[in-house]
């Protein structure tokens, strides 16, 4: 990987748009951003060049290490085709490579003979670490390379507190983060008015889009809603329930949650299109548009923290929790095993972690649930639980799921408290009170009576018997007793405090 830039290292802002005076050609250097409307980088290049390309990589650095079935590279595939598609549509084209990112961008910025490279900002260290590296290598070329904001509403140091220091608390993040919200923060970068400027592919550059195999990989389906290119369709559906989701979202069995974040990751949706029609909704009276604009400013706080403080992407964002002593070895590793394989003998764990590697997607409240689990059940180290998810997740970003991970194992900011533990039966029993959700993933368990589901293992023998079911055999004995796993969790939480 590219050594990692300084802290609060940026690409540089592009100049404003000189109708006047524009450059004969661009490169839109497309990463996170596959839309081809309400896009800050595509509408910057358009008012600024006479002939705009694009172009995007199937970078081997992001796809080497992912296993052959990695459902996202289909998604990520279809979606690449799927916006070709619409840039050809506007008298333009899709210039698609399958490499290195840096060598490939600076070989056709320079075959296209263009002026300017524009991309969106990324926040992790190791995007920060290409755009550094390619920055470079463009200006060696006489090429720069210039970054915009797209995938935020406010970037970098547009949110300070008032000693000009990071917010690393959700709270006062969100209240100035709502303060200076204004309207042309949410207003769509249109491409449509300038669309004369889009450019086809020249013929020495046109190259088919390489199939999954030769990327190396296999058909992985995604689940029909999610699809590639549904993102209008997943948001028209969201919109109709959108009122409700304060209401509905903890609740797994029920259809609460968005299901954008895949959209969101790979940016098929504006986030200006999605803060707009919360807020707008919210001002509208609706609580459930109100809690929905939290988690993206929730999101957002995330990506922030994460770019001035990259050490949390590898260790505990408190770095007294760094002295942690999770447990190792053989048992540890089997206890390892049976979380992410839904075995532990608690039914929502199980369920959730089951749902995951059928799916690829986990609902938020068991997110918090099973990580809890992981760190503070179990005593394992929370890395290797985040690890797990960034392999599993359709929707993973780094930066949602390490703070939603460290918040989970209260090691990051604005964390829970390392005194409050999930109790697994205790949200079990709140959250899925009848049992749908268990019962569609833990079938084993379908024919307990409702109150016997959440904790098999304290249900009276006549009801095990008759759901067939015998603890060891058709599902396991719990794995660790929580009241015990509790205290331990003080223990070791309070002797890494020094406590």
């Amino acid at each position: 990987m590219p050594h990692l830039p300084t802290a609060g290292w940026r690409l540089p802002d592009a100049p404003p748009p000189d109708d006047s005076a524009p450059v004969e050609g661009a490169l839109v250097w497309l990463r996170r951003d596959l839309r081809p409307d309400d896009h800050a980088a595509l509408h910057l290049a358009l008012r600024s060049a006479r002939r705009v390309w694009c172009l995007f990589v199937f970078d081997t650095a992001i796809l080497a290490p992912l296993p052959r079935t990695d459902r996202r590279v289909g998604f990520l595939h279809e979606t690449v085709a799927a916006l070709a598609h619409a840039l050809r549509e506007r008298g333009g084209g899709l210039v698609v490579r399958h490499g290195e990112a840096v060598p490939s961008v600076c070989e056709v910025a320079a075959a296209l003979g263009v002026q300017r490279v524009y991309c969106a900002r990324d926040y992790e260290p190791a995007p920060l670490a290409r755009d550094a590296t390619a920055e470079r290598a463009l200006a060696s070329i006489g090429i720069p390379l210039y970054g915009c904001k797209d995938q935020v509403v406010f970037e970098m140091d547009e949110l300070l507190t008032g000693q000009r220091s990071p917010y690393t608390v959700f709270t006062p993040y969100k209240r100035a983060w709502l303060q200076r919200l204004a309207d042309d923060d949410l207003a769509p970068r249109r491409t449509a008015p300038h669309a004369g400027a889009f450019a086809p592919v020249p013929r020495p550059l046109a190259q088919r889009l390489p199939s999954l195999a030769e990327l190396g990989f296999d058909p992985a389906p995604l689940a029909t809603t999610l699809r590639a290119g549904r993102a209008d369709d997943r948001l028209d559906d969201f919109l109709d329930r959108i009122d409700d989701y304060d209401e509905r979202r903890d609740f797994p069995a029920l259809k609460g949650p968005s299901y954008l974040g895949i959209d969101l990751r790979f940016g098929t949706v504006s986030l200006r299109r999605l803060a707009k029609l919360a807020h707008d909704r919210w001002q509208g009276g609706s609580k459930g548009a109100e809690t929905w604009l939290s988690e993206l400013v929730w999101r957002e706080f995330y990506m922030q923290v994460l770019y001035h403080f990259p050490h949390a992407a590898t260790g505990a964002f408190r770095p007294e929790y760094d002295r942690i002593r999770w447990d190792h070895g053989a048992e540890a590793d089997a206890r390892f095993d049976a979380w992410r394989e839904g075995r532990t003998g608690y039914p929502l764990v199980d369920a959730a972690m089951r749902q995951l590697a059928q799916t690829g997607y986990m609902h938020n409240r068991l997110r918090m649930v099973t990580a809890s689990f992981l760190a503070k059940d179990l005593g394992l180290d929370w890395r290797r639980g985040e690890a797990w998810f960034a392999e599993q997740l359709n929707d993973f970003e780094l930066a949602s799921n390490n703070g939603g991970w460290q918040w989970s194992a209260s090691t990051g900011c604005d964390a829970q408290p390392y005194f409050r533990i999930f109790n697994p039966v205790n949200q079990s029993q709140k959250f899925d009170a009848d049992g749908r959700f268990i019962r569609r993933y833990v079938p084993e368990l379908a024919a307990l009576p409702d109150k016997a589901l959440h904790a098999p293992w304290l249900a009276r023998p006549v009801d095990l018997a008759a759901a067939g079911i015998t603890l060891g055999e058709q599902y396991p004995a719990p794995c660790v007793d929580h009241a015990a796993a509790r205290d331990e969790t003080l223990r070791r939480y309070a002797a890494a405090r020094g406590g």
